[in-house]
């Protein structure tokens, strides 16, 4: 029986968003971007997706007066990537050796 893959997180750029968010608890918009290497625009994006299927929460505030984005896993998010990364497991380890 084939292992389903969640083809939401297996994108290479939301994978590296969610892995993480995944070993923090929350982390500010910059942090993540100098972390996963995306640009503005690309984790921006990348955030949306993950928001909008609940995997990740995002918190707009203001540090004096400073805009300040932070990001975080919600438990939905915290399931999944664990359901992901079980779904991989089980996948590579079905393959036969070479």
């Amino acid at each position: 029986m084939a292992v389903e893959i969640d083809r939401l997180i297996h994108e290479p750029a939301r994978f590296r968003l969610m892995a993480q968010l995944y070993i923090i608890e929350s982390a500010d918009f910059l942090f993540v971007m100098s972390q996963t290497d995306l640009s503005f625009g690309n984790l921006s994006s990348h955030m949306t997706k993950l928001e909008k299927a609940g995997y990740i929460s995002v918190k707009k505030e203001f540090v004096g007066r400073k805009p300040r984005t932070m990001l975080s896993l919600t438990e939905a998010g915290r399931k999944a990537f664990d359901q992901y990364r079980e779904a991989m497991r089980e996948t590579l380890e079905t393959l036969p050796e070479k």
